[in-house]
């Protein structure tokens, strides 16, 4: 008897030892997964790790917009201080460019991402792959349909407000106005929103076109516009989504010789400050945006985060400011 139980016992401490070698081996693996995940996680947020590499993917350096983002970045990198290597380059708004830049700095294990979207679906792979391999990744300008550590973005409602605002103050509450829409993205759409908002105050003021698409364009302003002063014998005022629609509105109006209306845009461009100079011209304002500043404020988070510092919100919206022919000497531009 003793000798079988002295073999039952063995048989099953020789069980119990088979059934726990597999979760031992599952709780290794499991182990070595956290290990993965807690050492990615560290790289990204650790008091100790300092910034070094800034990639910038933009939609044009040719354009005066995203000149100003590179150069706010480099600004704020040299603030920072430690030599801080800032690579900026253009996509030409193609995505699949915008796509193998990104890319290339992943593999370059740049420290931070920042990238205004030319397709805010189409750079999703990217960015997700950017993130996985624990980079730091924020989006300017543009939203994307994809997790960032932050986005930075001027307030659009608040450019549309301000600019129908200063609208329906120089009409005095009364007259016809219309709206130069562009291509539907978010910024559009609440530019559009917010300025419907200013105007609703208004019973007296007429929104007689908000529809018609310029495509954010100097040549889709001069179509559109074109067509709406041989539609319309009388328009007070126009607010333009962005300045360079305005700039062809500008253009169209001196083709028919109209000046009973004005033109107030979105951006605070180049383009725009110039047309605001001409007095022959009808472009009598923007909303000016601050593409440095974006751009500054996001090295500030991105620094922060890689140091183990989160935003407090991962939304930053970057107030506008109104530049009419009165302030214009005072604008710095971009």
């Amino acid at each position: 008897m003793k000798t079988i139980a002295l073999i039952v016992g063995i048989l099953g401490f020789t069980l119990v030892s088979c059934t726990n070698s597999a979760p031992n081996d599952n709780s290794a693996a499991n182990v070595t997964n956290t290990a993965t995940n807690t050492s990615l996680q560290t790289k990204v947020n650790s008091p100790n790790r300092k910034l070094q590499t800034i990639g910038v993917a933009l939609g044009d350096l040719g354009n005066p917009f995203y000149n100003a983002v590179q150069k706010g970045a480099e600004t704020e990198a040299k603030k920072i201080g430690g030599n801080i290597r800032v690579n900026a380059v253009s996509s030409g708004f193609d995505l699949n460019q915008q796509s193998n830049q990104i890319e290339n700095f992943t593999a370059a294990n740049t420290d931070l991402i920042i990238l205004s979207a030319v397709d805010k679906k189409g750079v999703k792979p990217v960015i997700d792959q950017a993130r996985l391999a624990g980079k730091v990744v924020i989006a300017v300008d543009s939203a994307v349909d994809a997790d960032v550590d932050a986005m930075i973005s001027s307030n659009n409602t608040q450019a549309g407000e301000i600019a129908c605002q200063y609208i329906a103050d120089r009409i005095k509450g009364q007259g016809s106005v219309v709206i130069l829409n562009g291509t539907p993205m978010d910024s559009i759409n609440q530019r559009v929103s917010g300025c419907e908002k200013s105007l609703s105050k208004y019973p007296n003021i007429k929104l007689i076109s908000k529809d018609q698409n310029a495509e954010g364009t100097r040549d889709g302003g001069l179509r559109v516009m074109s067509d709406l002063l041989t539609t319309f014998p009388k328009i007070d005022a126009v607010f333009a989504t962005n300045d360079q629609s305005g700039v062809g509105a500008d253009l169209a109006a001196r083709q028919a010789k109209r000046k009973e209306f004005f033109i107030v845009g979105v951006d605070g461009s180049p383009d725009a400050t110039k047309a605001m100079e001409d007095k022959d011209g009808v472009f009598a304002a923007t909303a000016a945006q601050n593409p440095a500043g974006m751009a500054q404020k996001a090295v500030q988070i991105g620094n922060d985060i890689i140091q183990g510092k989160k935003p407090d919100s991962p939304d930053v919206l970057i107030p506008v400011k109104l530049v009419t022919r009165d302030n214009l000497s005072s604008y710095k531009g971009w």
